[in-house]
């Protein structure tokens, strides 16, 4: 009877952990019969397992999670976008110090052109019955981002077809972490069939008995922790077939395990911000002085000369009282970054008329960073419109000249401004939104 492999992957968790106990235990329990049979068994995470919204997640700049992924027996991971862009590159090398488990990133390097020392760009292993197992993996291109916080990330695809290229000799089957998303996933393995098992990510796809393009088996398990992918290999036929496990089906394992992590969180974050006089309330469709103060602070923290935000933002009022990192954590739970742009009067005029979409305030807004639940009224702050003509503050805009408009970096990525995507900017990293407001009352406390 020949050896089997079995493949247990994970992805796009995004710090969901209300079903976490489901998932370690059942990983845990299926690694342990796979092994008393004689089979081989690997565990497998493909990136956007750490998300800052989650105030664990928060408080511990990741590490939380990484302690997770090792309770559960994890054996690989690749790193998505919010490993590598959400966090501050001292927090993203020290990120993976305490895993017990291989990072596998072949297109990630510091800006001299090395790999970090948590990274490997494969990592081979060998069964009980010798044959060789290769692990290849790569992340997102989000190039920009990446050279802002001093790395460099190089093409996905061609980073893994080296990779392989490089391994191939050493492996008997080559499987491949894929943090790309589905349409780069299709492409890259009619560039690389050599791959044998592609584990795709990103675009948060399902594939409930995988996909087979070639001789290639793609496997995929949807967001949030919701499956668990299964994939099962005989290694002498090399048969291959996929299926996913629905968590919500599985027996409940601590109930309350999510309300724990979020009660540590919010100790980690404890620290006092400002006294605050009043509650700002939170207005996803109207004006408010929470809005208009956030305004002000982005201009501030940016020099910019306006500003243009959605009030779907604010998911909490800001609290009578000591206003801590957790009330900021919770009003603003978003990994977004402010994005700087410079456009001429004519250019800021057409973002304006834009801006006026009577159908955007009740869209609901998913991904981009967001995590709020509608995007809500359009916020313009220093910038207004009479009779066609628009005002930077008092004074008409001159459609020649150049301003500077603060905004989101979801906006720049074509959806809502497409105009956006192609004009000058300057991404502020690694602030989040409310980095920049908890900051503008700290220095408003400290004068």
């Amino acid at each position: 009877m020949g050896e089997t492999l079995h493949i247990y992957h994970t992805n796009d968790v995004h710090s969901h952990f209300a079903n976490w106990p489901r998932i370690r235990s059942l990983l845990k329990e299926r690694k342990r019969w796979h092994e008393e049979a004689g089979d081989f068994c690997l565990v497998l995470d493909i990136g956007d397992h750490v998300d800052r919204s989650h105030p664990f997640t928060e408080g511990t700049s990741g590490k939380g999670n990484i302690e997770l992924l090792n309770g559960a027996g994890y054996d690989a991971v690749t790193i998505g976008n919010n490993e590598g862009i959400t966090l501050a590159k001292e927090e993203l090398n020290s990120l993976y110090l305490q895993a017990d488990f291989e990072v596998i990133v072949a297109n990630l390097f510091d800006l001299d052109g090395s790999r970090p020392e948590w990274a490997k760009a494969f990592h081979v292993m060998e069964t009980k019955s010798g044959i060789r197992l290769a692990l290849v993996g790569a992340t997102a291109e989000f190039t920009p981002f990446y050279r802002r916080l001093g790395w460099t990330v190089t093409d996905a695809k061609d980073s893994i077809v080296q990779a392989v290229e490089t391994v191939k000799d050493q492996a008997d089957f080559i499987i491949c972490l894929s943090h790309l998303g589905i349409k780069e996933d299709e492409q890259l393995v009619e560039l690389c069939p050599e791959i044998d098992v592609l584990l795709g990510a990103h675009t948060h796809h399902i594939f409930h008995e995988g996909k087979v393009i070639g001789d290639t088996l793609l496997g995929a398990a949807g967001k949030f922790g919701m499956y668990i992918g299964h994939i099962a290999v005989d290694l002498e036929t090399g048969a291959k077939e996929a299926d996913l496990i629905e968590t919500a089906l599985l027996q409940s394992v601590e109930e309350d395990f999510d309300d724990l992590l979020i009660a540590q969180g919010k100790e980690q974050l404890n620290d006092p911000i400002f006294y605050n006089e009043q509650v700002l309330d939170a207005d996803w469709f109207r004006d408010s002085k929470l809005a208009e103060m956030f305004g002000e602070a982005m201009i501030e923290f940016s020099g910019a000369d306006c500003a243009i935000f959605n009030a779907g933002l604010f998911m909490e009022n800001m609290p009578l009282g000591t206003a801590t990192r957790y009330d900021f954590h919770k009003m603003l739970p978003h990994p977004i970054n402010p994005c700087l742009i410079e456009l001429t009067g004519a250019e800021l005029k057409e973002i304006y008329l834009q801006s006026l979409n009577a159908d955007w305030p009740k869209i609901e807004l998913k991904g981009m960073g967001f995590r709020g639940a509608v995007f809500g009224k359009m916020i313009r702050i220093n910038l207004s419109m009479e009779n066609r003509q628009l005002f930077i503050g008092e004074i008409p805009a001159n459609p020649d000249q150049t301003y500077k408009l603060i905004t989101l970096d979801m906006f720049t990525f074509g959806y809502f401004f497409p105009s956006l995507k192609r004009a000058p900017k300057k991404y502020f990293m690694p602030e989040f939104l409310r980095d920049v407001f908890s900051q503008y009352f700290r220095s408003k406390t400290l004068k």
